[in-house]
């Protein structure tokens, strides 16, 4: 079980994102052949012969848009997989998505102006959640932090969000 909630992307944002990404590139679906992938609608793994888009997602600047933040230089954006069509968001699922003993996650933490005020390195062990609670327990103990972005050091990108409270 989990210590905090991981956040998907919204659905006011995906409907954008299935037009236009955070790019303005168009969003181009297909057919996916092998499945594996982590979907950002549904903190899932694609299925095989599920439609899918890759686009890029700006998300410090859709959370600066909620809140007022100002993030400058650390607006940055990358590739996400989200279904191509409207679908039903998560699932009740126990634990955090995107786990498997070994996986290289970065925790990296934001301010309420949206500057980043640390990050940490986890190596997901055979517990991957508890490591997981510890780094954003870690992260949370720091009344300075707002939100913060889990994401795999491997390609970079985000796997979900946690925010304060």
């Amino acid at each position: 079980m989990t210590t905090y909630a991981p956040r998907p992307i919204i659905p006011a944002a995906l409907t954008e994102l299935r037009d236009v990404d955070d790019t303005g590139r168009p969003c181009v679906p297909f057919t996916e052949r092998s499945g594996g992938a982590p979907l950002r609608c549904c903190l899932r793994p694609v299925e095989k012969g599920e439609r899918v888009a890759l686009v890029s997602y700006a998300p410090l600047r859709r959370w600066a848009v909620e809140t007022g933040a100002e993030p400058g230089a650390y607006d940055e954006q990358g590739p996400v997989f989200i279904h191509a069509e409207e679908c039903a968001g998560p699932v009740a699922q126990d634990g955090y998505p995107f786990t498997r003993p070994g996986a290289l996650r970065t925790v990296r933490r934001y301010n309420a102006q949206g500057r980043i005020v640390g990050g940490r390195l986890v190596e997901l062990t055979d517990a991957p959640d508890a490591g997981l609670d510890a780094a954003l327990t870690d992260a949370f103990a720091d009344p300075e932090v707002a939100l913060v972005h889990v994401r795999a050091v491997e390609y970079g990108c985000l796997h979900f969000e946690v925010r304060r409270g």
